[in-house]
């Protein structure tokens, strides 16, 4: 490369640069150039890497499957910020529509935030996981909730189907079989959380009515602790138990 360095930076499109440029500025990006004509582009900037914007007003978001890969040191930080400033901006966590964010899991190695033209920004931890996590169901000996559990996950962190991961894991809680009570805890609570963030109150509220009634030991709560302070938050976030 002859001492060089080589960078490539994908151009994603937007309707209107102005409502862009001010969703992402929410999230702590810093506007480095803009122009307006001959055509509308600018350029923000987030630590030492980049995202660029052009316009095109025949955009339609939701046909819009721009994608962006950004390799970060750390993933579930950037998350927690993001986060916390969507909710200052917004008043809440968008988890649908346009702009979203998806939600973070313990140990997860990307997330991903699609502003108001559809762009899909995916930031994924350098070194991360990602292929064994998102083929963990095939791992060869698991019981079938197990693996129900794990092709949720793929559906919902990998695929960002809901829907989808919600169905696998209904039709998994739906047949009889002899799982532990860890396991069974651990699909209750994935199942929860979908409710959740696909707008279910009365499933959330019955999902975990069934999870209160388990009986877990101190090793099985120990186990399920990162999904415990998953449901402790969502019960800060939004009642689970019906009650106001």
């Amino acid at each position: 490369m002859n001492g060089k360095t080589s960078l490539t930076i994908p151009l994603l499109p937007c309707v209107s640069l102005d409502e862009t440029l001010n969703f992402w500025q929410a999230l702590g990006f810093t506007v480095t150039f803009q122009q307006r004509s001959p055509n509308a582009y600018a350029v923000m900037r987030y630590d030492d890497y980049e995202l660029h914007f052009f316009g095109l007003k025949q955009l339609n978001p939701p046909d819009n499957f721009s994608t962006c890969l950004v390799i970060v040191p750390e993933v579930e930080p950037l998350h927690r910020t993001f986060a916390e400033r969507l909710r200052e901006s917004l008043g809440k966590v968008p988890v649908k529509g346009f702009p979203r964010i998806t939600r973070m899991k313990p140990a997860q190695s990307r997330f991903t935030v699609t502003d108001v033209a559809g762009n899909s920004v995916i930031f994924i931890k350098r070194g991360g996981e990602d292929d064994a996590a998102a083929n963990a169901y095939k791992k060869a000996g698991q019981t079938p909730l197990r693996r129900a559990i794990q092709v949720a996950a793929r559906l919902r962190d990998f695929k960002g189907d809901d829907a989808a991961a919600a169905k696998v894991l209904d039709a998994a809680l739906a047949r009889p079989n002899q799982e532990t009570a860890l396991d069974y805890a651990r699909a209750l609570a994935a199942r929860i959380e979908l409710a959740v963030a696909m707008d279910d109150p009365e499933g959330a509220r019955g999902w975990h009515a069934q999870f209160k009634q388990l009986s877990l030991s101190a090793i099985d709560r120990q186990a399920l602790r990162d999904e415990l302070a998953a449901l402790n938050d969502l019960e800060r976030a939004r009642p689970l138990d019906g009650q106001p």
